[in-house]
């Protein structure tokens, strides 16, 4: 009988989140993947399940999969799990479901908890058009970079950030996507799941306000406005500070323009200069 890989989704916080298939094909499994052994241990002893555990991460996928191939060459059953959800998104296991497909063996997915679609289907923002861009880069400049590439999308994004950078990701967010539509979603299934919605700079200063909010781990929600909405809001926002530069000084005139507006500050600076105002900084 050939060999089959099994990617197989596990519960993304409530151990209980876990399919009838799922349990079944691991207790079938004749080794079992795991992101991080210690982590799959404890959902393998919550089920009742003893099997030969394998350590597959992003620093070592490529060398374990000569040892995967070789399981399933004997007709073995392999299954792939991640720490959490579903294998592969955000996750490693890209490069063992090529190579296993290669090879001419069977890869078997076995669906179920995906923090992704748990967090669309209660967010309450537009599910009909939706992008997953992953973790944004980790140094600050690099994802000032990655967040101007995704201005102007018009379907919903979602995205993961952690503990240590989320207040560092709405603080961008704030200044470069002053008015978009942003849910964050907050230890989903877990005992302190929580959904905190509005613009960017309102979910900024909620977990500001209450520091234990910023612990956990996210996914962020972000719709903005349409293009030709926010080409209309870019046309009143030139008009207006072009009036006020008329009268005032350059930081006077940003300063009441954000007012107004209720735009980033340093947007509508940098905007100003771009307009030719510059000579106005006094």
């Amino acid at each position: 009988m050939p060999g089959i890989l099994h990617i197989v989704a596990t519960p993304i916080g409530n151990l209980d989140d876990i399919t009838l298939r799922a349990i079944e094909t691991l207790r079938q499994a004749d080794l079992i993947a795991a992101e991080d052994t210690r982590c799959s241990q404890r959902l393998l002893q919550h089920l009742g399940i003893r099997k030969p555990l394998l350590s597959l991460h992003e620093h070592n996928e490529r060398s374990r999969i000569g040892r995967i191939l070789e399981e399933l060459d004997r007709g073995r059953s392999v299954a792939l799990i991640s720490d959490a959800g579903t294998p592969l998104i955000s996750d490693p296991g890209y490069p063992l479901v090529r190579a296993v497909r290669e090879a001419g063996h069977a890869v078997s997915p076995v669906p179920g908890p995906s923090s992704v679609i748990a967090a669309l289907s209660a967010a309450g923002l537009p599910t009909d058009r939706f992008c997953f861009v992953g973790f944004p880069p980790q140094r600050s400049a690099e994802c000032r970079r990655w967040l101007e590439a995704l201005r102007g999308r018009g379907e919903t994004l979602v995205l993961f950030e952690s503990t240590h950078r989320i207040l560092r990701l709405l603080e961008l967010l704030a200044e470069l996507m002053a008015d978009a539509e942003l849910v964050v979603a907050k230890e989903l299934t877990k005992r302190h799941e929580n959904f905190i919605g509005g613009r960017p700079g309102e979910c900024l200063q909620r977990l500001r306000d209450d520091p234990p909010l910023q612990k956990g781990e996210f996914v962020l929600l972000l719709r903005q406005r349409a293009p030709q909405a926010a080409t209309a809001q870019a046309i009143e926002t030139d008009r207006l500070l072009e009036l006020l530069l008329e009268e005032l000084t350059l930081k006077k005139a940003v300063r009441l323009a954000a007012r107004i507006s209720g735009q980033s500050r340093n947007e509508l600076y940098r905007r100003a200069l771009e307009l030719g105002r510059g000579d106005l900084a006094d």
